[in-house]
């Protein structure tokens, strides 16, 4: 899924987290771990993210999309959306132990759905048009791709069922 540079808030020595251990780490050293186990240990206030947050990589994602016409995606990192997904889980989980605001975990869910809707408008549109995958460049998500596949395919479909014609 990925790598997240974290700083040690406390030592830790002979931690298993699944198949990941980890021998020993110093109070203040800073080293990179898989994403699931930095967001693990950060759950637990064994360490601080030395990466922006992701609330900042998504506001930044919303405002760029914004700005694209109406038929023009930006770049969203291939893994995205699990991203997007985990931060979501993280945020409601810490909402409902009080270790974050509610309000905080409702305006991160909004902008989340705000780009979600965004995207997904803008791919209804292209998937109806002559528009292929490959001509999306690197320009869809994983996820992106299967849906766009699967839209523009019933779009062809229903539209020869309602002109008696192929595409």
């Amino acid at each position: 899924m990925g790598k997240a540079t974290v700083r040690m808030r406390s030592s830790v020595e002979n931690l298993d987290a699944g198949d990941y251990k980890i021998d020993s780490l110093s109070e203040g050293q800073s080293v990179e771990l898989p994403r699931w186990v930095a967001e693990e240990l950060l759950s637990l206030n064994l360490v601080e993210m030395s990466e922006e947050p992701f609330e900042t990589e998504i506001f930044r994602a919303l405002s760029k999309e914004k700005m694209m016409g109406p038929l023009q995606l930006s770049v969203l990192p291939e893994d995205f959306y699990l991203r997007m997904r985990r931060r979501v889980e993280y945020l409601a989980k810490a909402s409902a132990e009080g270790r974050v605001s509610k309000g905080d975990y409702e305006k991160f869910r909004g902008v989340c759905y705000d780009l979600v809707g965004m995207r997904l408008s803008k791919l209804l549109s292209l998937s109806s048009s002559l528009t292929k995958v490959s001509d999306m460049g690197d320009r869809l998500t994983p996820e992106e791709k299967s849906f766009f596949t699967t839209a523009r395919t019933f779009s062809e479909e229903w539209k020869s069922a309602l002109l008696g014609v192929g595409t």
